[in-house]
């Protein structure tokens, strides 16, 4: 789009690298505190979704619909007021591809993120625990129920590592398309219509985002009064989730024949420099050859 409608996909490919070029130069401080806050409010809307879909009587499609229109509100809170996002800081490689981003910094970049992500989530998680929401003296109430089952579903999905791979594929696309259309938007009205599509669509299909559960696995892990005995059977979704999510992204980002062109001619160019270094370097060892020998010669 272009004029007052919205901003052209060129100028949104120029303003993600930028913006990849400032997360990666920001501090790992920095880049930590803020992730932390992002996988807190990505789990701001993984309880609204909880608490919608705990409603019984409700069609399940129509459960999935709503807990995914509420769930947005992570996305929205991640993106206007700003903070770091593992799954969308997929789109740091735009930097990569316009020369702005060193390699080594995007990794680090998504590193410390996803860490301070689960941070952030754990802390929520735990908070909502000692809020009484989840369980109270009587026992398990009714969201506490359902996180149960959203985590034991998930638990269950892990044994399969495929399934959750591609389903983690199938939903970071969608959630990087949330992230450029909210970038292509010129207000703040347009910015959330263009993160509620995208985020209600994968959630109402069932896809597996990694910082979401990062939240969902420990508040349902809580309810049952066994995240101390099962913690780490969270990795066994969350592995499989990332590294689709990472593929989702970069599928999102490569795809486009433009960012295939900035690819190849950054490869064209990477063989050409090591070819001109390699003969640089033979030259130069050819050179000092001949000085030896003519040194050698001399002295004779």
């Amino acid at each position: 789009m272009s004029g007052t409608s919205g901003v052209s996909p060129h100028r949104v490919a120029d303003t993600l690298s930028a913006l990849a070029e400032k997360k990666s130069s920001a501090t790992v401080r920095e880049q930590f505190f803020l992730a932390m806050l992002a996988g807190m409010y990505i789990g701001f809307g993984a309880i609204a979704a909880t608490v919608v879909s705990s409603g019984g009587t409700l069609d399940p499609g129509l459960a999935r619909f709503l807990s995914g229109s509420v769930f947005t509100v992570g996305l929205m809170l991640v993106l206007i007021p700003g903070s770091e996002l593992f799954t969308g800081n997929i789109l740091m490689t735009l930097g990569f591809l316009a020369k702005r981003v060193r390699p080594l910094l995007i990794v680090r970049n998504w590193g410390v993120v996803w860490i301070g992500n689960l941070a952030g989530a754990l802390l929520l998680a735990w908070l909502l625990y000692q809020s009484g929401q989840l369980t109270d003296g009587e026992g398990i109430r009714t969201v506490g129920q359902q996180a149960i089952l959203i985590a034991e579903r998930k638990l269950e999905l892990a044994q399969l590592f495929w399934p959750c791979f591609v389903r983690g594929i199938l939903c970071n696309m969608l959630v990087c398309l949330a992230v450029i259309m909210a970038c292509s938007a010129r207000t703040i009205e347009g910015k959330i219509l263009g993160i509620y599509f995208p985020i209600m669509t994968f959630v109402t299909c069932n896809f597996e985002h990694s910082i979401a559960n990062m939240y969902f696995l420990p508040a349902g892990l809580l309810a049952a009064g066994q995240f101390g005995s099962r913690f780490w059977e969270i990795f066994a979704n969350l592995i499989p989730v990332t590294l689709g999510n990472i593929v989702g992204g970069l599928t999102i980002v490569l795809l486009h024949p433009n960012n295939q062109r900035l690819l190849f001619r950054r490869l064209r160019r990477s063989a050409n420099d090591s070819q001109s270094e390699a003969a640089a370097a033979k030259e130069e060892e050819s050179g000092s050859e001949s000085g030896r020998e003519n040194t050698h010669e001399s002295r004779k």
